[in-house]
């Protein structure tokens, strides 16, 4: 089943086409994401992983969590951790996740639903499969992105936003084809409902087997397209690009997608990508384990100040916090 879809496209807003003379951004670099563990043993792959962080600023790291189905009792999360310095996006495509931490936000998100956590000046939190989905299993896919903050608005006072799916715009291409979520920032005149520190844009887009996408994209924004699933093209030369693979994309002001058709017999599912572009913050990053900071003594202050409990404390009936990413 398509990750975005739509009972009515006739009731959509349709995505604004580029203007005919707008360039379409070429590839500049594309790669393929390794696998690997998280938390307390939840598949993710690295999807910034061997990438310059100067093409990637703002951003810092994504990890697509599973997909996998998980057996009972197989479920698993993240024990309590800290962070500072940055925002925690968590993006729930299918499964539910539950969210506490001890600035006091918490929720439940599910299905098309979205956590964005500004870690700010420090705080702790968790995140974990409900006891009912542990009980059950069932299918579990996600992505978490980390957003940089810039010096200015390291120390920010932390902040929790809980974006249900219906919260989010949804938008389709002109012929029906592509579905388009918008999560945050702005494309083609739709804005999404999630409130950042850094001007940029996310949305996850599913192409039907044959469907080209064409966005507008900002010229002072970079561009990251990432495939979860199926085979398509990518950029002004329509660079092959498959599930797992990022690509890099250069200057220009529209981004160009295609998912292959059924007729080259690996295009059934179509493409389910994420789309991200934010305005680089060209400062220096000092970065280990859980904090994102300027300098190796601000990294250094934060290890301190989460030792002495000033990003406050798990609740009782938890595990106490971790080190983790």
């Amino acid at each position: 089943m398509p990750a975005v879809t739509a009972t009515d496209l006739t009731v959509l807003p349709t995505v604004n086409q580029p203007s005919p003379t707008a360039r379409k951004r070429p590839v500049i670099s594309l790669t393929e994401a390794p696998s690997g563990y998280e938390g307390e043993g939840f598949p993710v792959k690295r999807a910034f992983a061997g990438v310059d962080l100067r093409y990637l600023d703002p951003f810092i790291m994504m990890d697509e969590m599973g997909e996998v189905n998980y057996a009972p009792g197989e479920p698993k999360g993240t024990p309590w951790h800290p962070h500072r310095g940055f925002e925690t996006v968590t993006y729930i495509i299918d499964g539910t996740f539950d969210h506490q931490d001890s600035h006091g936000g918490g929720g439940r998100i599910s299905n098309g639903a979205t956590q964005w956590m500004t870690a700010g000046s420090g705080l702790l939190h968790i995140e974990s499969p409900p006891e009912e989905l542990v009980v059950s299993g069932g299918l579990f896919h996600g992505l978490q992105l980390w957003v940089n903050l810039p010096r200015a608005q390291k120390l920010v006072t932390p902040r929790y936003q809980d974006l249900g799916a219906e919260r989010t715009t949804l938008l389709s291409s002109p012929d029906g084809g592509a579905l388009v979520r918008v999560i945050a920032g702005e494309v083609a005149g739709q804005t999404g409902p999630g409130a950042t520190y850094t001007p940029m844009t996310m949305i996850h887009a599913t192409l039907a087997p044959g469907a080209r996408l064409e966005l507008p994209w900002r010229t002072d924004f970079n561009a990251l397209v990432y495939v979860m699933s199926g085979r398509g093209v990518v950029g002004a030369s329509d660079t092959p690009i498959s599930a797992g693979r990022l690509a890099v994309l250069g200057g220009g002001d529209a981004i160009s997608l295609g998912a292959l058709s059924s007729a080259d017999g690996q295009g059934q599912r179509g493409l389910e990508v994420v789309i991200l572009g934010g305005q680089p913050i060209r400062e220096p990053i000092a970065w280990a384990g859980p904090f994102v900071m300027n300098t190796k003594a601000e990294v250094m202050q934060a290890f301190e100040d989460y030792q002495r409990g000033a990003f406050g404390h798990s609740l009782p009936h938890h595990e106490g916090a971790q080190l983790a990413g």
